[in-house]
């Protein structure tokens, strides 16, 4: 029997993807080379992976009512999945990881510019 998908859910995800795509464009136009969207890792997904010049930037995008909503709405369990999953990446990727690192936060919130803020967190958060 087919399980009913949750419309609170569905709504969230439809609102991630788009946020996600806000990301990307915002990025882009900054000069960054997207090197992965939704790059899954056991239990962890970083939502973009890019680079610009010699630094790796691992991305995860928030999508709240209010920008201090999405300020928040990260814990110090996700970004230590996060830099798991990011040196997981490495690992994979080595050619990807011969510079330095960088743990980005871009926030989106209806009616705002996204804030795109650099360096949100480190591997030791």
């Amino acid at each position: 029997m087919a399980r009913e998908a949750d419309p609170k859910r569905s709504g969230a995800w439809g609102r991630g993807r788009i946020a996600e795509t806000v990301a990307v464009l915002m990025l882009r136009l900054k000069g960054y080379r997207i090197l992965a969207q939704r790059w899954r890792a056991p239990g962890a997904e970083i939502d973009i992976i890019a680079s610009r010049g010699n630094v790796l930037v691992f991305v995860e995008v928030k999508a709240r009512a209010n920008a201090d909503a999405a300020e928040i709405a990260l814990g110090p369990a996700q970004v230590r999945r996060i830099t798991q999953a990011a040196d997981l990446y490495c690992a994979r990727n080595p050619r990807h990881a011969t510079g330095d690192r960088r743990y980005d936060l871009i926030l989106v919130s209806k009616g705002t510019w996204p804030r795109h803020i650099q360096g949100a967190f480190d591997a030791n958060f």
